[in-house]
């Protein structure tokens, strides 16, 4: 047990992906960082090299945001070969249409994103989390909360007391800190659960991302709400995918045997890779938009899930969430030199930076969403003519564009 106060600059509540990178951002930026998690995390936990076990959890990096990672010097940590790369994205509509196709190559980049498995990310983000010297307190739950003028103070359930500038809450779509500070959540239920799995592939995926939205046959509900299939790539002929499927169909799909979850998966995709096999086996959680009623209060600062959760259709769950650190770390390395860390109106122009790049991003999906939900004919017909029409060079310039400045 200890009574002792630790002072420092900020505090990090959440030791995820968005939670070790404020960390690592904060501590090069030349704050003085304590990290808080109620869950032991280490930097030396095994990762497997075969082809049996993957990680489910893979999240499609953007280019601006391996930049952003590179300069914490995590990026660099990773074993190159376990990273996909997306050069081309496929997407189709309705049985018959032809799909919407966006390259890297239209704007003369390299790629549109790169796919990493989330417990290799972690791994580097924490060997980077030592290397800052970041005093870390994990395997501590969090008991109290209290907001003053000019400072936080935490205080865990071994009584340690942390009193900071600034409190980054980092911990997630269930966030503890969020709700000590009363502060309300937008919720709004897609009633879809989403699938991931790992595969094999029999014909090479050419870095091609690929995504689906299904509105023929089991793929849509009683209540017409249509499925999204995302079929990402990694090294070698080996894909990962996330299945959006109505809740119902969603717990048809678990309950099968591999093989023929497996054949579902590829007669859903129109066998575009050949026969398939899964590496693994497949997870599922269900689909809720979840947004915050506000992102600053007091002294601390929402960031990641814990702010936000969106759709997975388009990828950005993560991205968001590092754009999160990147804006609020900008923000502060801006500030003259007599504001302090947690200056009200440093704190304003992170809330107003973050709510336009999340309102964008949930027009988008949600926009998407409900074009695709629809099963009106009018509707079907506009949706198919909009991806013949978004074909033309110009308008996929911009797309693809906007896909590489996540």
């Amino acid at each position: 047990m200890s009574d002792c106060i630790l002072k420092t600059d900020v505090t990090i509540v959440g030791a995820g992906l968005v939670g070790l990178s404020a960390a690592v951002a904060m501590s090069k930026a030349g704050h003085e960082v304590v990290l808080v998690d109620r869950q032991l995390h280490t930097a030396d936990n095994h990762l497997p090299e075969g082809d049996a076990d993957w990680d489910q959890r893979i999240y499609a990096i953007s280019p601006n945001n391996l930049q952003w990672l590179s300069s914490l010097g995590v990026w660099q940590l990773l074993d190159r070969s376990r990273i996909g790369e997306m050069h081309a994205m496929e997407i189709w509509g309705d049985a018959g249409a032809l799909p919407l196709s966006l390259l890297a190559e239209d704007v003369n980049a390299d790629d549109l994103g790169f796919i990493v498995e989330e417990r290799a990310l972690k791994k580097a983000l924490m060997q980077q989390v030592q290397a800052c010297g970041v005093h870390t307190l994990f395997g501590h739950q969090c008991s109290a909360l209290n907001t003053a003028p000019g400072q936080a103070r935490l205080q865990l359930a071994n009584q340690q007391v942390i009193e900071s500038t600034l409190l980054i809450a980092a911990d997630g779509v269930h966030s503890w800190v969020r709700q000590q500070l009363g502060i309300a959540v937008e919720e709004k239920d897609y009633r879809q659960t989403a699938i991931v799995a790992n595969f094999m592939t029999e014909k090479p995926h050419a870095d091609i991302a690929r995504q689906w939205f299904r509105q023929d046959g089991a793929s849509v509900d009683s209540a017409g709400h249509c499925g999204i299939l995302a079929w990402l790539p990694l090294p070698g002929n080996r894909i990962s995918i996330v299945w959006s499927a109505p809740d119902q169909y969603a717990d048809v799909l678990m309950q099968l045997d591999a093989a023929a979850f497996t054949n579902e998966v590829m007669c859903a995709g129109n066998a575009a890779l050949g026969r398939l096999s899964m590496m693994g086996a497949p997870a599922a959680f269900p689909l809720v938009l979840r947004k915050a009623g506000a992102l600053v209060q007091d002294n601390v600062v929402l960031a990641g899930d814990a702010a936000h959760r969106i759709h997975p259709m388009a990828g950005q769950g993560v991205n968001l969430g590092f754009r999160d650190i990147v804006d609020l770390t900008r923000l502060l390395s801006g500030r003259h030199s007599l504001q302090p860390i947690n200056d009200d109106s440093l704190l304003k122009r992170y809330t107003r930076a973050r709510k336009a790049d999340l309102s964008n991003m949930l027009m988008l999906t949600n926009g998407l969403y409900h074009l695709f939900e629809s099963q009106n004919p009018v509707v079907q017909k506009v949706r198919n003519w909009g991806l013949s029409a978004t074909n033309q060079q110009a308008i996929k310039k911009r797309l693809v564009k906007q896909a590489i400045a996540l």
